[in-house]
């Protein structure tokens, strides 16, 4: 108990300080690829991502981030800073009845730039480096610093093989995985903020901006990768001070950590130059209080799988296929019988995600996933929107995208990066069933909320 206090007394001074420094150097988002790193490395950016630009990692981007964000072409320090900024339109095939007035935007049909981000990102010393986000979000009109993950990494022999070490401070437990397939990095890599989302989600991906975590992994033998984190949840006035909104649960709003909360991370990785694949295992689990209530918790255990596989090939034709299933066991030791009402004391949640791509010549590229998310019915956390009192939402995603500057050879790179697509998503099942309760009321169709999107991101 002594240790745990000690722990989370330490993560809250942590955070004091990182997020002055932070919120000194700059300004809820998906963070993209950064140009800083292509200027650091002197690589072009398709070394270190599929299609030239974007989140996902080649072999040699995903070691690039186990070492650090510290490996350099040796031509003097670079200036770690990058900028981001991320515009799209967006239509719904039905006017959504109760817009959410945060967002400032109309019933349909809306567009402008969703976001505009300053990155820290890059070399600091010789062993540590960043990555590090600071957000406007132009429909909410509000700045917040949504991304952290500071590490320290060095390479070393563990039993006779070569290895990478380090631990790394961040906001969010997907955040530092390097496969492409939990909650951070996972594709859509870029959604509307008037979209309808993909539903219900377990708590390791709904913990961006309300907790701080020290990590320590190790990649062995360039096969074998290994993490444990632990994490605290921010305090009120922590979370004020970055403008973010508190991790919550049905139920509880805001939620606090009761005890830090626990990731951890195993995975096989094998690299055989022309194409890559990895397998993994994942969980978290962590209590959860009401702030005024600093007793009984309700607990959370996630437990996933996730598969990657990448044809990389000549880079001419790159395929890929990320994969991912999560389930969590909820106990609402706190929120069962009361005004917050669950109906039962156990839970469960079922989330489970597909997607495979193809890019030509680091220039064009298609997507195309799947996503479903099953819950026990529960008509005191779901039943005033669905007809069976169940999270129950699955549907389909589909992007086209064009990348003018994404290879070595192309005009103003590593600094021209702009990306135009398209992104069109369907649902069979929304809250529940084919068809739902809205918060006015009224009947509404699933596939009235299928959404087209045309969008535009750049960084410099």
């Amino acid at each position: 108990m002594k240790s745990t206090r000690i722990l989370a007394l330490g993560l809250r001074r942590a955070t004091g300080l990182m997020v002055g420094l932070l919120l000194a150097t700059g300004l809820g988002s998906t963070a993209h690829a950064v140009p800083s790193y292509a200027r650091q490395t002197g690589s072009d950016c398709a070394a270190c991502h599929v299609g030239g630009f974007g989140p996902q990692l080649t072999p040699y981007g995903i070691k690039f981030k186990l070492g650090g964000y510290t490996d350099s072409d040796g031509q003097g320090t670079k200036v770690p800073l990058s900028a981001m900024l991320v515009a799209n339109w967006t239509r719904t095939a039905k006017d959504n009845p109760a817009p959410d007035p945060a967002l400032h935007g109309e019933d349909n049909h809306n567009g402008g730039v969703q976001e505009a981000s300053l990155f820290l990102a890059g070399r600091l010393t010789d062993n540590i480096g960043a990555f590090v986000q600071s957000t406007y979000a132009g429909f909410e009109r509000k700045s917040s610093l949504d991304q952290l993950d500071i590490r320290y990494a060095r390479e070393l022999k563990l039993g006779g093989q070569e290895g990478i070490v380090g631990v790394s401070l961040n906001s969010n437990p997907t955040l530092t995985d390097p496969f492409n397939t939990l909650g951070q990095w996972r594709f859509p890599y870029t959604s509307s903020d008037f979209g309808f989302g993909t539903g219900a989600s377990p708590l390791v991906e709904n913990l961006a901006g309300g907790v701080l975590g020290l990590n320590a992994y190790t990649l062995w033998d360039n096969h074998f990768y290994g993490e444990l984190g632990i994490y605290n949840s921010l305090s009120p006035s922590g979370v004020n001070r970055i403008n973010t909104d508190s991790p919550t649960t049905p139920g509880i709003d805001p939620g606090r950590f009761k005890g830090p909360g626990v990731y951890w991370r195993f995975a096989y990785f094998n690299d055989r130059k022309r194409d890559n694949f990895s397998l993994g295992v994942f969980g978290f689990n962590a209590g959860i209080r009401n702030v005024g209530d600093p007793g009984t918790a309700d607990r959370f255990r996630d437990l996933g799988v996730d598969a990657s596989y990448q044809f990389l090939g000549n880079r001419e034709h790159i395929v890929t296929l990320n994969a991912s299933y999560v389930k969590e066991w909820q106990r609402y030791n706190y929120t069962f019988n009361t005004a917050l009402a669950s109906e039962h004391l156990r839970d469960t949640l079922d989330n489970a995600r597909v997607a495979l791509s193809y890019h030509y010549n680091q220039t064009w590229g298609v997507t195309g996933s799947l996503f479903a998310v099953r819950g026990t019915a529960d008509s005191g956390l779901y039943g005033e929107s669905a007809y069976n009192a169940k999270p129950n939402t699955s549907g389909y995603m589909l992007q086209a995208d064009w990348t003018p500057w994404g290879k070595e050879s192309s005009w103003g790179a590593p600094w021209a990066n702009v990306r135009l697509g398209v992104q069109y998503t369907g649902y069979s099942r929304f809250n529940g069933g084919s068809h739902y309760i809205d918060d006015n009321g009224n009947d509404r169709r699933a596939s009235d909320n299928n959404t087209w999107m045309l969008f535009l991101w750049t960084a410099i």
